[in-house]
């Protein structure tokens, strides 16, 4: 029999042995938990980049939810309420008629109208657009004359309605038309492209010079340069005659626009007697100066006056201040009587409240040549002319407005005018 020291595998075993069910259990539960814990990570310890599973994360559990998107604003229609394209033997009672507007708000219309008088100066193609609120009143009306320019009339909360002019400049192209005289100027010219306007004003420029009925032959030349009006691409109608020539025989008549609008020969000499600065014969006293940002007393809003007043009895006679044609010739529920003159290029007189007019419209009118007589008709305080001058279609001061008084160019401006006119022919001969 062996003696000494007991060997640990004989002790482990023999102690095991003797341990109860309880107590094994316990220490086979230690031992699992002690393997654990030498099995786990510690704080210094790095799994390798090697080693690592990339896991898929489901973000829409993980992350908390966020808010539903905000609900977009409902599409606003726009659209007009009634719309109309301007027709022959269309009038203005009939139209707001149609479109379901009283008459009291149309003159209410016409009333803000008096500062500009786009309405008499609608024709067949224009068009008019109306918005109206949910109790069938006139919110918004919207004349379209052409791409550049419409004039807007917005109500006010106490009924009454502001006007705005939208004029957009648009771009400008130069357009060339040759031709030879084959039968009348007018055919000739407008075969060629010209339009009616533009044939007109040129025999008015050129009427002085030549009698187109009598002193033009099969054969002659003419050459007309042209500067046509588009806004985004559409032509609006809009144009202007740069320079004109007319060949006949041996002779070569002439016009060319200067900066000043009006229009002179290659010498610089005018074709159209200048203006006078007052429609009367007499220097009469002025009651109301031309003034643009004039507030109305009582409401505090702007109410331009766009011409100048003279003060002067029922009956007084009006003259033409230059040459021109008269485009118009009406009766306005405000502005009573009136009369417009076009006096080519970029100038337009027009004369208020008058008693009677002595011309017709289409009519040719002289510089001094008697057009009206003065009165006291429409709205008006008491017997006055009111005259207004425009220049490419705004009104300025007629007492302050740069107009050609003069029948030939000064000196410091022939230089510059001739330089125009030697460009001018150079396009107009390539054509």
């Amino acid at each position: 029999m062996q003696t000494g020291k007991p060997t640990f595998n004989y002790f482990s075993q023999t102690r095991l042995q003797n341990l109860s069910p309880t107590h094994k259990n316990i220490l086979l539960v230690g031992g699992l938990l002690i393997g654990a814990a030498m099995l786990m990570p510690n704080a210094n310890h790095v799994v390798p980049t090697a080693q690592r599973i990339p896991v898929t994360l489901d973000l829409d559990n993980i992350l908390p939810p966020v808010s539903a998107p905000l609900e977009q604003d409902p599409i606003i229609d726009n659209s007009p309420d009634f719309e109309r394209i301007i027709a022959s033997g269309d009038t203005l009672s009939s139209l707001f008629s149609k479109a379901g507007v009283d008459q009291q708000t149309m003159y209410k219309v016409l009333e803000a109208d008096l500062n500009v008088l786009a309405l008499d100066t609608l024709l067949p193609g224009n068009r008019m657009q109306f918005w109206l609120d949910n109790e069938g009143q006139l919110q918004k009306l919207e004349l379209y004359f052409n791409a550049a320019r419409q004039v807007v009339f917005t109500r006010y909360e106490d009924g009454s309605f502001n006007v705005e002019e939208v004029n957009v400049e648009g771009v400008w192209q130069n357009r060339i038309v040759t031709g030879d005289i084959k039968g009348s100027f007018y055919v000739s010219a407008q075969k060629m492209g010209l339009a009616a306007a533009d044939i007109q004003r040129i025999e008015d420029l050129l009427k002085e010079k030549v009698n187109f009925a009598r002193d033009l032959h099969a054969g002659d030349k003419f050459s007309v340069l042209v500067n046509d009006q588009y806004v985004e691409g559409e032509a609006t109608g809009s144009s202007q005659i740069l320079g004109v020539s007319i060949k006949t025989g041996r002779s070569e008549i002439s016009a060319f626009q200067h900066t000043d609008g009006s229009y002179y020969d290659a010498k610089g000499r005018s074709l159209v007697r200048a203006f006078q600065r007052i429609p009367l014969t007499k220097q009469p006293r002025m009651s109301s100066r031309f003034n643009s940002h004039r507030k109305h007393p009582i409401t505090g809003r702007i109410s331009p006056h766009n011409g100048a007043d003279f003060s002067v009895p029922i009956g007084t006679k009006v003259i033409a201040p230059g040459d021109g044609v008269v485009s118009l010739v009406t009766d306005h529920q405000f502005a009573g009587k009136y009369i417009v003159i076009e006096h080519g290029g970029k100038y337009r007189t027009r004369y208020l409240h008058l008693s009677k007019a002595l011309v017709r419209k289409g009519q040719r009118v002289t510089r001094g040549q008697v057009i009206a007589l003065s009165g006291n008709t429409g709205r008006s305080t008491g017997p006055h002319l009111h005259y207004e001058f425009h220049v490419n279609g705004k009104p300025v001061d007629p007492m302050k407005a740069d107009i050609p008084m003069s029948s030939q160019l000064a000196n410091q401006e022939l230089n510059s005018f001739a330089n125009t006119v030697k460009s001018r022919q150079a396009l107009m001969n390539l054509g």
